[in-house]
């Protein structure tokens, strides 16, 4: 009998005994290919041999001092990396370093409120972010989030959070609307949503670059980010990019706003920050909220106990010199464009795949009962979760969720395979997601 809480209490879970490359390998032998990288983590797979030198090497030095008193060689290091790497016309920023995404979330929500208040600007506390979106699941994020599923067991404790639409062509585009109207249509719902509460009342605005768990890789039109940035600029409103899961590569540039022609004010990544050999994430703020801060109170006002932990930040030092050194933006540019073809020409014509969308290695499969009407199958068939056990027990990994239409129905399927994935482990991919889906659907009609 276990003793870990685990997520299901009822049954039992593989025990990883093992990994090699981009596969696991459980307590029986059997191996898993990791075709979403845990929930878009292991972007280097599970055995890179120089990170895990320099966490080792790290340990021989010093593992943890406490930042209210230290600082330490990795955390300035990859911190100056990533402000030096950071979105034209971020500046002179600052980064600070976390155990997960909820914790970034939380501490970035944070720092948007103390920016605001050194400003004397005190009114502002309102957050605005976006439907079937997913920020974290401590507080704050969880009610940042606009997940409806995993939000309404603890309504009650979440904090009043406003929410406009996504960006979702999918669902939300008109018949025969361009692009480009489409990205100002939406764009424009959040200058709407912020003369709702009061212009001096909204602190900050929430969005991820390329929709992950909750909607399934789904990435802005042209033009987007761009408008999202001239409302906040005219409303004095923070813009936070949440790349927690599109980040550090995944769709292609290190940062996903590299491609959206708009610099955020706080961005917060994780995930593939450290590729998954050490829990750690990151808040970066550009050069205006450390201003504001700096002639302000000259402190930050959030603190964690574990914050720049010397081996976790030389583990993601070592995961950003990898994908620099060996060119696997590059590489992820490259196979992602081969996978979207792919999965286009398997998948483009099936009478159950709605949409396929994402960005370099960062794909999403949406699930329909109907193409013609776009229709989702009842949630309470749980049709994700059936295809991603299916998808387990046939030996590879996968990230299907549920709640994409309205927070609770609509099905879809993410695959983010690492960014050294090959040709060969495309095709198994393929092949596995194609027998898993086409095994359950056939379980639902019947």
């Amino acid at each position: 009998m276990s003793h870990v809480l685990h997520r299901t209490i009822k049954g039992t879970v593989p025990v990883v005994k093992g990994a090699d490359g981009n596969y696991l390998i459980d307590e029986t032998g059997k191996k898993y290919l990791d075709a979403s990288g845990g929930a878009a983590v292991s972007c280097l797979g599970h055995t890179n041999e120089r990170v895990i030198a320099a966490i080792k090497n790290q340990l021989d030095k010093v593992s943890f001092a406490h930042t209210g008193v230290f600082s330490n060689e990795p955390a300035e290091q990859l911190a100056t990396y990533l402000i030096e790497n950071a979105p034209d016309g971020f500046g002179n920023g600052r980064a600070m370093f976390l155990g997960s995404g909820s914790e970034a979330m939380e501490a970035a929500l944070k720092l948007a409120r103390q920016y605001h208040l050194e400003r004397g600007d005190e009114a502002r506390t309102k957050i605005i972010a976006r439907d079937k979106s997913y920020h974290g699941n401590t507080l704050g994020a969880l009610a940042t989030g606009g997940h409806k599923q995993r939000q309404k067991p603890f309504d009650p404790l979440l904090i009043d959070v406003a929410h406009i639409p996504p960006c979702y062509a999918y669902r939300y585009k008109n018949e025969g609307e361009s692009d480009e109207a489409f990205g100002q249509r939406m764009a424009n719902t959040l200058e709407e949503e912020i003369l709702k509460h009061g212009a001096g009342n909204v602190a900050a605005f929430v969005a991820e670059p390329v929709s992950g768990a909750s909607l399934g890789a789904e990435p802005a039109v042209p033009g987007y980010f761009k408008r999202i940035r001239e409302i906040c600029d005219q409303y004095g409103v923070l813009f936070i990019a949440d790349e927690v899961m599109c980040g550090m590569g995944r769709t292609g540039t290190l940062f996903a706003m590299d491609q959206e022609d708009a610099c955020p004010d706080i961005i917060t990544i994780a995930k593939g920050l450290g590729a998954g050999y050490q829990p750690i994430a990151s808040v970066l703020a550009n050069e205006k909220v450390i201003t504001a801060i700096q002639d302000g109170s000259g402190n930050l006002w959030n603190g964690h106990t574990y914050m720049s932990h010397a081996i976790a930040c030389a583990g993601a030092l070592a995961v950003l010199k990898v994908i620099e050194e060996d060119q696997l933006l590059g590489a992820v540019r490259a196979q992602g464009a081969k996978f979207k073809e792919m999965l286009i020409e398997t998948f483009g014509d099936h009478p159950n795949i709605g949409d396929i969308r994402g960005r370099g290695l960062f794909w999403g499969l949406e699930i329909v009962k109907d193409r013609v009407t776009k229709e989702p199958f009842p949630a309470e068939l749980n049709l994700a979760g059936k295809i991603k056990q299916d998808i387990l027990n046939n030996g590879m990994l996968s990230y299907p969720s549920q709640g994409c239409v309205d927070g609770v129905r609509g099905d879809h399927i993410l695959l983010a395979p690492p960014y050294t994935v090959s040709d060969e482990e495309l095709d198994i991919i393929i092949e596995t997601t194609k027998k898993c889906l086409e095994n359950q659907l056939s379980k639902v009609s019947s």
